[in-house]
């Protein structure tokens, strides 16, 4: 177990300060979170740096207690670099930042069993629980984020509706799927009509979007 700093703060059993990785796309967020992370005894800022690759390599150099990432970012950017320090650096405990939004990265996130998953709009002193925790070997969800994540329901499509639709968001036209799949081009129509239905979407293109986000493709 953890003890009690002087401060009553948690600290590593030999005494070390908790060594924490941020990576954060946003300059502003992340020196704000630096400095709060600083103010606190037992907590050692090692790294901050943007989430990319550099982030993965830098963990495997400096090898963190926690590594707290924003993985609510573009390109799934975020989630790459959970996924990555997660199999190349087991021992580092994971709590990422993120939104309720999208679903699919919600579910993404609790299927990589990270530690720590706390809303970017709760409060700062839930950010530090939680690394002191994860620290510890516990686990922190926030419960808001897993309700929204289960709140997209289940996957909807059938095998073959996802074959086209995960075609179609790759760019092919009908006619190219048809053709890779060896259908007629009605067949593929029909296909993308159920998917829009099923998501209550107008276009393709907006089906397409509601099933990335809800983690369906």
């Amino acid at each position: 177990m953890a003890r009690q700093s002087s401060s009553g703060s948690a600290e590593q059993e030999d005494g070390r300060s908790i060594r924490v990785l941020l990576a954060e796309d946003m300059d502003l967020l992340r020196t704000a979170l630096v400095s709060m992370l600083e103010d606190e005894e037992d907590i050692e800022v090692i790294a901050d740096l943007k989430c990319d690759q550099q982030a993965v390599s830098v963990a495997l150099r400096l090898r963190p207690d926690v590594a707290v990432i924003a993985a609510d970012i573009p390109e799934n950017k975020g989630l790459s670099t959970v996924h990555e320090i997660r199999k190349k650096l087991p021992e580092c405990q994971i709590v990422a930042l993120t939104v309720t939004r999208p679903a699919g990265l919600l579910k993404r996130l609790l299927a990589a069993d990270v530690s720590g998953l706390i809303d970017k709009n709760a409060p700062a002193t839930r950010l530090l629980h939680a690394i002191r925790n994860v620290a510890d070997g516990g686990t922190v969800i926030d419960a808001n984020l897993v309700v929204a994540a289960l709140a997209a329901g289940s996957n909807p499509f059938t095998p073959r509706e996802l074959t086209v639709l995960r075609l179609a968001a790759e760019g092919a036209s009908g006619p190219e799927i048809a053709k890779q799949l060896s259908l007629s081009p009605g067949t593929v129509r029909n296909y993308l009509s159920n998917a829009m239905n099923k998501t209550g979407a107008r276009t393709r293109i907006d089906a397409i979007r509601i099933a990335t986000e809800s983690g369906w493709l």
